[in-house]
């Protein structure tokens, strides 16, 4: 969920094994893991976080998204199901 809305939803496994939103894989990447040995590829978002008063037009992530394309600012992402009750609502899907 990013600013009160669904962009990732799915089993847990799947989540975890396949993460699809830009969002949903820069929260995974910031899980720490239990072994200080094991060096992750964190990603940290850039951009500004919009109020959640006032919510961009179109997809609620473009203003951090990495991948933004113009469109992403007029067009909201549409809910999709990309595997058995895995869905993402994002334009790159």
């Amino acid at each position: 969920m990013y600013l009160g809305k669904i962009v990732e939803e799915g089993p847990t496994d799947s989540l975890f094994s396949t993460p699809l939103h830009p969002y949903t894989q820069a929260l995974l990447s910031a899980v720490p893991t239990p072994n200080p040995q094991i060096k992750k590829n964190r990603i940290i978002l850039k951009g500004d976080i919009p109020s959640p008063l006032n919510l961009p037009v179109g997809c609620v992530f473009h203003t951090r998204c990495p991948y933004m394309k113009d469109k992403y600012k007029s067009v909201t992402p549409l809910k999709k199901e990309v595997s058995k009750r895995h869905f993402v609502a994002c334009h790159l899907h």
